[in-house]
């Protein structure tokens, strides 16, 4: 009976974070109302806060912190090290998390993305994963650090971004590849020694 219950929860949940999906696609967090949301996916307004005391607060929080512990996780397994391999298994550890949350993560990163802090967030595990490492590499480029990752940080984010509405037909691989040269590239030409371009 017990496993029937959770089934029967576990659906509920699902039903209503895809519902969210869709009309975060279409307005702000702020607008989105519990009644519409539940005549969205054909489901009691008293189901809804069986699980959820509000959107904000309730099921949108419970969706970002899914999201940020499936983050963490790749970040664990696959620790940041710009001297190795384990740069492109997180990214494309990251694209799998991403494709299998595609309509949801859509929804966080896009026009009307349910709260920015979200992304901040994010941003910020990034960073704190990874700029130790990246600092070893070249100390004395330290006080340049803040540029290169808002350059990274905002260029990987419109990546994802474009990924996510328009490349469904473009494998998590096929993006981590291509995410990873980006990245390469752009460490590769923070780090280099010369200390800029030179005029003929």
């Amino acid at each position: 009976m017990q496993k029937k219950t959770d089934r029967r929860v576990r659906k509920t949940k699902s039903q209503l974070k895809t519902g969210l999906a869709q009309l975060m696609r279409e307005k702000s967090i702020r607008e989105i109302t519990v009644k519409e949301l539940v005549d969205a996916v054909d489901i009691n307004r008293s189901t809804f806060y069986l699980h959820y005391s509000d959107i904000p607060g309730g099921l949108l929080a419970e969706v970002e912190n899914e999201m940020m512990e499936e983050m963490q996780r790749a970040i664990r397994e696959h620790p940041i090290d710009p001297g190795k391999d384990s740069v492109y298994y997180f990214i494309q550890d990251l694209f799998h998390v991403l494709d299998e949350n595609r309509q949801i993560a859509s929804a966080l990163v896009g026009p009307h993305g349910g709260d920015i802090g979200f992304v901040h967030k994010l941003e910020q595990l990034l960073e704190e994963k990874s700029r130790e490492s990246l600092a070893a590499l070249v100390p004395e480029k330290s006080g340049e650090m803040k540029y290169f990752y808002s350059y990274c940080l905002n260029g990987c984010l419109g990546f994802v971004k474009t990924w996510l509405e328009t490349g469904e037909k473009e494998t998590p691989e096929y993006a981590a590849e291509m995410a990873y040269r980006m990245v390469v590239s752009s460490v590769t030409a923070f780090y280099d020694t010369k200390e800029g371009r030179e005029d003929n």
